[in-house]
C-alpha cells in the first residue's frame, strides 16, 4: 500500500519554515496596552466636550440694526406716555364712582324727606306728634306723665337685647292636660257655712 504523504507543519499550528517564531512578550504584555488605549479613545469619544462660553465674545456678536434701534426707542416713548394717562385715567374712574356714590345718598335722602314732607300733610299725623312732642290734648282729655322714680341701683345693668326671630316653645299638651285633670280632682272644695236669707224671713241667729 502506499503511504500518505504528510502535511506541511505551517497548516495545523507547526512552525512554518522562514516564520520567526512567537514569543510570549509579544503576543501578551504588548497587546494589553493597545487595548487599553483603544477603550480609552472610545469613551473620550463617547464623551461630549464641554465648551466654555464667552459672555463678552457672545455680547460683542450681537450686532443691532438701525429699524431695531428704532423701534426700542419708540416702545420706551410710548411707555413714558401712556404710563401717566393710564394712572390719570383709573383715577378720574374713581373720582366718578365716589361721586356716583354721593349722588346715590343725595337722592335717598331727597326721596326720604319727601316722605316725610307728604307725612306732616296729614292731620292725624301732625295730632300725633303734637301729643308726643309737645304733649298737647284736647279740650276735657286729661294726661298723666309716668316718671320713672325707681333707685338706679334697682335697673338693670345691662338690658337684654330683643331676638328678632320667632321661637315656639315645645310642650307636652297630654302631661299638663293629666296634670290639670288631676289638680282639679284632689283640690279641696269650699263649702258654704252661711245659708242664703229667706224672702220675708228673718235670718238665722
Amino acid at each position: 500500500m502506499a503511504k500518505r504523504p504528510a502535511p506541511p507543519s505551517g497548516l495545523f499550528g507547526g512552525p512554518v519554515p522562514g516564520a520567526a517564531p512567537r514569543t510570549p512578550d509579544a503576543a501578551g504584555p504588548a497587546g494589553a496596552p493597545r487595548a487599553a488605549r483603544r477603550r480609552g479613545a472610545r469613551r473620550d469619544e463617547g464623551r461630549a466636550p464641554r465648551r466654555q462660553v464667552d459672555v463678552r465674545g457672545w455680547l460683542g456678536g450681537i450686532r443691532l440694526s438701525g429699524f431695531m434701534v428704532v423701534m426700542m426707542g419708540l416702545v420706551v416713548l410710548a411707555a413714558f406716555v401712556l404710563v401717566p394717562t393710564v394712572g390719570t385715567f383709573v383715577q378720574q374712574r374713581q373720582n366718578i364712582a365716589a361721586l356716583e356714590a354721593s349722588v346715590t345718598a343725595a337722592e335717598a335722602d331727597v326721596a326720604e324727606l319727601e316722605a316725610q314732607q307728604e307725612r306732616w300733610g296729614d292731620p292725624a299725623y301732625i295730632t300725633t306728634q303734637a301729643r308726643e312732642r309737645l304733649y298737647y290734648t284736647r279740650p276735657g282729655e286729661v294726661v298723666y306723665l309716668v316718671l320713672n322714680d325707681l333707685d338706679a341701683s334697682l335697673l338693670p345693668a345691662e338690658e337684654t337685647p330683643v331676638s328678632a326671630e320667632v321661637t315656639e316653645t315645645r310642650t307636652d299638651w297630654m302631661t299638663q292636660l293629666l296634670g290639670s285633670v288631676t289638680q282639679a280632682g284632689l283640690s279641696a272644695t269650699v263649702r258654704q257655712t252661711h245659708s242664703a236669707p229667706r224672702e220675708g224671713g228673718t235670718p238665722a241667729g
